[in-house]
């Protein structure tokens, strides 16, 4: 293909577009066979979106280069495509735009002074290390908040599948704990219980914990806390299965659940008094 060159750089690109891409591809062949699949996936052109950060980069456009940036690591995320690639294809950019810039200087080289275009290429390379460099932070920071955002939602709704609330007649709902509780799942229990009290119209709330084998202090306060929202909801809460290691630990810091809550020894001797059918 007959090369057009242009007066600016990234004319001169896209002026030959068939050619920069060809080159790009060939400076990154792992990606290459991936571009219909990235395209198809995740309504990604390869290729266009190429074109663009070179022209930010070159223009020194610094906003949207970083607002595209941004769009690109959370599309990359949303759609899971891998890192891996992304990085080859902004260094194979890198490369095939240093290529083009030679050839745009072989062209104007003839005009300018050695001074002059020394000085050209120094600030020329400056301007695009900086700018596919400051791409490349934003991209992976946006790529980075939108996992972690999707991890916490995720993580959440684990969590809240992890607070059962089971109704056992109208009015009346008993919650089974089990495992290690936190005190980022004393905020999801919290907000559970809360929340299905006045969704349920629970009057009466059974918490079985003979699966809590522990609770730290941070934990223990707590849960006293989560004891005072559910009386605050006119709910009240019973207490079922303290495991004797728990109760030691509670005496030895001077703190119970008494004054908040009945307590019964098992769920299993509970249930026949609060498990009474109502006629709706």
């Amino acid at each position: 293909m007959k090369k057009v060159y242009k007066d600016e750089i990234t004319s001169y690109i896209v002026g030959n577009r068939e050619d920069f891409h060809s080159k790009l591809l060939s400076e990154a062949d792992g990606v290459a066979s991936k571009i219909n699949e990235i395209l198809q996936k995740g309504n990604i052109d390869l290729l266009k979106n190429a074109e663009k950060l070179v022209q930010f980069v070159v223009e020194n456009r610094e906003e949207e280069l970083t607002a595209f940036a941004r769009q690109e690591g959370i599309a990359w995320a949303e759609h899971s495509l891998t890192l891996q690639f992304k990085l080859e294809w902004v260094h194979a950019i890198r490369r095939t735009v240093w290529h083009y810039i030679k050839d745009y200087d072989d062209e104007v080289n003839s005009e300018l002074s050695l001074s002059e275009f020394r000085k050209m290429i120094y600030q020329m390379e400056k301007q695009i290390n900086d700018g596919l460099d400051q791409f490349i932070n934003s991209f992976f920071i946006s790529y980075s908040e939108y996992k972690d955002e999707l991890i916490s939602s995720q993580r959440k709704t684990v969590e809240h599948l992890s607070v059962p609330i089971i109704p056992l007649s109208v009015h009346v709902a008993v919650l089974p704990l089990i495992g290690i509780i936190d005190v980022y799942r004393m905020y999801t229990i919290e907000e559970k219980v809360l929340t299905d009290i006045s969704r349920l119209k629970i009057r009466t709330l059974i918490l079985d914990l003979s699966g809590i084998t522990d609770m730290d202090m941070e934990v223990i306060h707590h849960f006293q806390k989560v004891l005072d929202g559910i009386s605050l909801m006119g709910c009240k809460a019973v207490i079922t299965g303290l495991r004797a290691e728990l109760v030691r630990k509670m005496i030895q810091l001077g703190v119970t659940f008494d004054d908040k809550a009945e307590t019964k020894g098992t769920l299993q001797q509970t249930l026949p008094e609060y498990y009474k059918p109502e006629l709706y």
